[in-house]
Formats: C-alpha cells, structure tokens, sequence
C-alpha cells in the first residue's frame, strides 16, 4: 500500500499552492492497527491559518460570482474521480484510521454522494417574487453565499465528514479553509489534490494540517474576515468554539456528541433488530456520533435479543483492516481504547455481566473485542456517556412511557432507534423522542439526501438534504415599489 501513500501530499495548500509549515516543523501519522508511522507531514502554525484565510477572503468575490453550473460541474467531476479511485482512497483511510477495507470502500460511496447531490443544489438555489399582501409593492428574496468558512473535521469518517461541508460550500460559492483532524490528515489532503484536479479554482479550498488545533483556529475564529464556522466533533471543543465565534457573530453549524438509545419493543422482529444493532453499533467500530450507545430491550425479549447479538459480536473477526475477512479493526488511539475499557470496567463494578468480550487484548494496536454488557443499571456511566468504541450495554423496560423517558433523559439529541412492529407506535415515539433524526426498523439513518443533524448538546444545523445548502446562504430580501 505504499503506492497509495506516494500519491499524497505532505504539505499546507494554500491559495493554489502546496507549501511547508511556516516554521517547517511537521508530524508524524500513525497506523493505529501496527503503530507504525506512515509517513510525516506538514504542522502548520497561526501564521499559516492566517494566509489561508486570506487566500480564502482574496478568492470568495471571484468564486461568489461563478456561475452556478460551473460549479455543479466541479463537484459532479470530482464525484466520478472519486468513485474511480475508491479503492486507493478505502485503502488511505484504512492506513490512517483503522476502519475496514469494506467499511472504507463504504465511507467512499458516501462520501462521494454528497459531491453528487450538491452539484444538482447549486442550480437549484432560489429567490422568490410576489406582491406584498397591501400596498404596491413587490418582495424580492435573494440568495447569496455566506462567505469564507472554516471547516473542522474529526478523524472517524476522514472523507465523508469533509464532502459534507466541503459540497455545499462549493455549489453555494463559499471558499473554505478546513482543518483535518491531526490523526487522519491524509485522506483529506487526497482529496484537496483530487478537487485541483478537477478544476476547483485556487483559493476556493485552503488545508491547513496541525497539532496546534487552538493555536491555528482560535484567531481565524475571531478574524472579521470569517463568516461561517462549521464543526463536527465533540461537544466540549463545540462549546469553546461557539464561545470563541461569538466576538464576529458568525454563522455556526455544530455537529457534536450523541447518546443514543436502541429501543426493542416485544413486537419486533428480532431478525430485524439484532441485524440492525449490529450495524448501528459496529459501523466505524463504534467510533460513530451516530453509533448505539444505550440498549433498552422489552423485558419479554431481553434474554434472546442479549443472546443473539452476544453470539454475532463474539463471532466478529478482530485484526488489522487491509487484511481480508477482518470485521473489526483498532480504536484511534490507545487513549480511546482506555476510555472505553474504563467505561465496562465501571459498568461490571456497578453489576453488570459481560456476555462476551471486555478485555484488553495484549499486543500491537489499539484493539478491543466486541462487548456486549447486560444488567446495566442506569447509574453506570456507560448508560450516560459516549462509548465510541464496539461495546453494546443493555437493560430492560416494561412499557412505552418508561422507555420514552429514560431516552429522553440525557442531554443529548442526535439520532434513536426503534424496532416494532405497531405503525401507531412509529408515530407516537417519533414525535416523543427528542432526537433530530429517529431510526424505524433500521439502524442506519445517514443518507447525503436527508437533512443530518440533533439537538440539545448535540448541536445545531444541518447537512446534507435541501437543508445542507442552506448553512452557505444568506437571504436578502429587496423590498421594491411599483
């Protein structure tokens, strides 16, 4: 897979030009799955923030005023070279992340996606006319783009967390400066060079890689020349960065941390249900805002649901990524494997059981076998906070109501999931779950199509859907006498 690393660039791109960190200082990519380092790359410093911002203010009047099939034509093209190459891009992100091959080639099709639906946005951006209710006079709406923005993207979907900001930005007529999360840099810096190629103006995208996060966004934040900060990762650093983009009152999406329940209702199909938590828990090894957090199973159906998704994580083969048949690759980092392990360790301490896994394997990597957890009281802190890591804790209920509100009970917002069978149920608990998105019958909710996003602490915004474009635009509206 050396080849697939040749291919990438190791530097800053900054107003159409590949250059060194300010200071030339770099840093190393790891290989979460050997620990090895996969190569070095540029760490870029405050003043190279700032010349990408400026690279970013100095192209939005030109990009603003590009026709709109222009750059739909942009992203189309880049959609098709994305899907040309997905299995060098499946195989970057495996290298760097630690997720399956499968699950690679999977993020690229996604990831693509949006590119493709957002080319078809940017010549769908409307205004309105219409006479006002009294008087002479016609309203008018204008669209127009936000401006330069700011993108952070976390390492757990290094591809599809970047075409999700970057696709709207682009058929909207935004330029962008974007921070790739310091652990999975690479894939964005392939896909930098892969919209180059396709023709995406200099200036309009800007890549800033770092390991001094704060140091390099915090004045980019403050800056007047920054109209929209656009985030996805936790929600304590979301927090900081409202604060920060208070001082330019900017336009802000957050995409932040989730807690989401998995409620099994008796009249599920059990099939359906335990297929379905394996794919919410297990996709992206659990590292997912989106993954299963907290299992409810009906009373009447715990022990056999508790067992067949027990039998099917155990059965998951655990190991490095590009090797064929593995299932489960690494956590990110030991930290996050320590943090997870902390979380059974707390839960078994407060009385539940480990039906399979819940050990630290020994040797190379950031491995953690599957877990599933039973008799999990409530007060463990498991049931309270965000795994992200491949650890399934379930406890029981009795009915609907109790259910509901031991859902609802956390301030997070995201994403829930519900099996059953009764569609008055579907209803009712769709309306009652305080979630932006609510899973039926399915335990994957993403779609480039639909509008992705939560509440509460897990933030604000959407993306992807009619919606997404939306976060790029502002509305004037002219108000004209006849």
């Amino acid at each position: 897979m050396a080849d697939v690393l040749d291919s990438v660039p190791r530097q800053l791109l900054i107003g159409g030009t590949w250059q060194d960190a300010s200071d030339g200082a770099t840093f190393d990519v790891t290989n979460p799955a050997t620990e090895a380092v996969l190569t070095s790359i540029a760490d870029g410093t405050a003043a190279d923030g700032e010349r990408a911002l400026a690279a970013a203010a100095g192209a939005q009047k030109e990009w603003a005023a590009t026709e709109p099939r222009v750059r739909g034509e942009i992203l189309r093209s880049a959609f098709g070279l994305l899907i040309d190459r997905a299995d060098d891009f499946a195989r970057l992100m495996t290298l760097e992340m630690g997720k399956t091959l499968a699950e690679a080639r999977g993020e690229v099709a996604y990831g693509a996606e949006f590119f493709r639906w957002f080319s078809e946005e940017a010549v769908r951006i409307h205004g309105r006319y219409s006479p006002a209710p009294s008087g002479p006079t016609r309203l008018i709406t204008m669209k127009s783009p936000v401006g330069p923005t700011l993108m952070i993207t976390p390492w757990n979907f290094p591809l599809a967390m970047g075409t999700r900001k970057i696709g709207p930005a682009i058929a909207a007529g935004c330029t962008m400066v974007i921070k790739p999360a310091h652990e999975t840099p690479l894939t964005m810096l392939a896909l930098a060079a892969l919209l180059e190629e396709v023709g995406l103006p200099a200036g309009v995208l800007n890549v800033v890689t770092t390991t001094r996060s704060g140091e390099v966004c915090e004045p980019l934040i403050r800056d007047r020349r920054l109209r929209k900060l656009t985030f996805t990762g936790s929600t304590g650093v979301g927090k900081v960065l409202v604060e920060q983009s208070a001082e330019q009152l900017l336009r802000v999406s957050m995409e932040l941390g989730g807690n989401a329940p998995f409620v099994v209702f008796a009249d599920a199909d059990l099939d359906a249900a335990v297929n379905g938590a394996m794919l919410a828990k297990m996709r992206n090894i659990g590292e997912a805002c989106t993954s299963a957090n907290r299992f409810f199973v009906h009373e009447s159906v715990a022990d056999e649901f508790s067992s067949r998704l027990a039998q099917r994580m155990a059965a998951l083969r655990i190991g490095d990524g590009t090797e064929d048949g593995v299932e489960v690759g690494p956590l990110i980092t030991a930290k996050a494997r320590r943090g997870v392990h902390e979380l059974v360790d707390d839960a078994v301490a407060a009385g539940a059981r480990a039906l399979t896994g819940g050990s630290v394997p020994e040797g190379r990597g950031h491995f953690y076998p599957p877990t599933v957890l039973i008799d999990v009281p409530a007060s463990a802190r498991v049931m309270r906070e965000e795994i992200f890591g491949p650890v399934a804790p379930i406890a029981t209920f009795r009915d609907e109501d109790e259910v509901l509100a031991r859902s609802n009970d956390t301030e997070y917002g995201l994403v829930a999931y519900v099996f059953t069978r009764d569609h008055a149920r579907v209803l009712r608990v769709s309306e009652a779950l305080e979630y932006g998105m609510v899973g039926i019958n399915t335990g994957i909710v993403s779609n480039p199509a639909a509008p992705f996003g939560g509440v509460k602490h897990s933030g604000f915004g959407r993306e992807g859907g009619f919606e997404g474009i939306e976060e790029y635009l502002e509305t004037k509206y002219v108000g004209s006498a006849l």
